[in-house]
């Protein structure tokens, strides 16, 4: 029937069957059984006819109208086909942690997916040993990873520094202190990642490097989980600064408090790739715009600000 609504829009704009069946290469007869059958399929009269001039109804402008913007629809739809066909590589596989997800990726995939529409992102999650050993066996692209990798035929791009802060809710008892130390944790009600994390190495180490013991009450993996259960159980958790923006803190209730010994905790987060030269266009074009992008921002752990 679209194809029978085009046509009928042809025969509008010639204002002729005669001129419409020429430009359409039908005969005059097969055009004007095409319209009687798109009346009859429509149950309406498209057309007055007066003698040899065809006039058209109120449905007839109507169904003009739906014709021209089937048109311009189709138009759009070839487009974007034919720019879909030009890429190279459209699929970009990479791997990051669970963490560095929540983290790091959210503003990098919505910058990519805003210049690159028609590129697709595949995600595969693991720790970093695991990211590594992905990237060296091309199963990934490219890889984020929460750590400085040397590692031959591997190149490995620092994208910024992270160190851990205490986060606490605004009405915690240590919101209003000037001064917050690693002593302040002890015996402190703490949420805190779960085992076998990175962030909870560094967290397990930093206690016993300052002999803290604090009041553990859960132990999770999932930073919006900790992020929500904060105010709830009125208690404290050490973050990543680059999760810790202004956004995210005051949409909490939550304040971020500066421990001098937490920055023994700091890490570099680094762009991860084979050296190799068989990478699509796709997975290059991350590789450069995720370079530009960290190159480009003056104060990069706080991506969600």
């Amino acid at each position: 029937m679209l194809e029978d609504i085009d046509i009928f829009a042809v025969v509008v704009e010639q204002s002729s069957l005669n001129q419409a069946s020429k430009l359409l290469n039908l005969s005059q007869p097969a055009l004007s059984r095409k319209i009687s059958k798109l009346e009859e399929n429509l149950g309406v009269s498209l057309f007055n006819r007066n003698g040899k001039r065809l006039e058209l109804t109120s449905i007839g402008r109507l169904t003009y109208t739906f014709a021209l913007e089937q048109r311009q629809q189709n138009l759009k739809f070839l487009q974007s086909l034919n720019r879909y066909k030009s890429e190279d590589q459209t699929t970009v596989t990479f791997g990051a942690s669970l963490t560095t997800l929540q983290t790091t990726l959210p503003p990098l995939v919505s910058s990519f997916t805003r210049k690159h529409p028609y590129a697709e992102l595949k995600l595969i999650t693991g720790k970093t040993h695991e990211i590594v050993n992905a990237v060296r066996d091309k199963k990934v692209d490219v890889g984020i990873v929460a750590s400085s990798i040397h590692e031959s035929g591997l190149t490995c791009v620092p994208l910024f520094d992270d160190h851990l802060e205490l986060v606490v809710p605004s009405n915690h008892p240590l919101a209003d202190h000037q001064e917050t130390t690693m002593q302040d944790l002890q015996g402190l009600a703490m949420i805190i990642f779960s085992k076998g994390t990175w962030y909870r190495k560094l967290i397990d180490d930093v206690f016993h490097r300052y002999t803290v013991m604090p009041d553990l009450r859960m132990e999770i993996d999932s930073f919006e989980a900790i992020v929500r259960l904060l105010p709830i159980c009125m208690a404290a958790a050490l973050l990543p600064k680059s999760y810790v923006g202004k956004q995210l803190l005051s949409g909490n209730e939550l304040v971020s408090l500066h421990i001098p010994e937490l920055e023994q905790t700091r890490r570099t987060t680094c762009l991860l790739y084979s050296e190799s030269s068989d990478l699509g266009s796709a997975a290059r074009q991350w590789i450069i715009d995720t370079k530009e992008q960290f190159e480009t921002i003056n104060d990069p752990i706080r991506l969600d600000e």
